[in-house]
C-alpha cells in the first residue's frame, strides 16, 4: 500500500470512528480490519469524497445529517428497510425527537409516494416501540 493511500486510509478510519461515536456511541470501538487488503485500488478521490467531503463536513450536526438520511431512505422505499431502521435508531440516539422523524418521513410522501412513507412510518413505529422496551 502506498504511503499516500496508507495515510488516507488511517484518516478514513479515524473519521469513521468519530462519525460512529456521534451516531451511535456503541459503535465507537468497532474495528474494521483487512479493509485495505479487500479494496487496495480504491481511489484517493473516492475516499476523500466519501469520508472527507461528505460525511465529515462541518455544515450539519449528526442529528440533522441522520434526518436527511431518513428522508432519502424513505424515498428509496422498502428495499432500504434495514438501513432505515438503523438510521432511525441512530437519529434517536443523536437527539432527534420521534415527532421530528415522523415529520421528515411525512414530508417525503410527495417524493416517494404514500406507500413508501406509510412503510417508513411503520418501520419508525417499530423502532420507537423497541427503544421504549429498551428503556423500560
Amino acid at each position: 500500500m502506498s504511503n499516500d493511500f496508507s495515510k488516507l486510509f488511517e484518516t478514513m478510519i479515524a473519521q469513521s470512528q468519530e462519525m460512529a461515536r456521534k451516531f451511535n456511541p456503541a459503535l465507537e470501538h468497532f474495528r474494521l480490519t483487512g479493509y485495505e487488503d479487500l479494496m487496495p485500488t480504491l481511489s484517493k478521490s473516492f475516499m476523500e469524497m466519501a469520508f472527507g467531503n461528505t460525511f465529515n463536513r462541518e455544515g450539519l450536526d449528526a442529528k440533522t445529517r441522520l434526518l436527511v438520511i431518513i428522508a432519502a431512505l424513505t424515498v428509496v422505499g422498502a428495499q432500504a428497510e434495514a438501513q432505515l431502521k438503523l438510521s432511525i435508531r441512530h437519529a434517536l440516539e443523536a437527539g432527534a425527537r420521534k415527532r421530528e422523524i415522523a415529520e421528515v418521513i411525512q414530508q417525503m410522501t410527495m417524493f416517494g409516494g404514500l406507500p413508501a412513507a406509510t412503510k417508513a412510518l411503520q418501520i419508525a413505529q417499530s423502532v420507537f416501540d423497541e427503544t421504549e422496551e429498551d428503556s423500560a
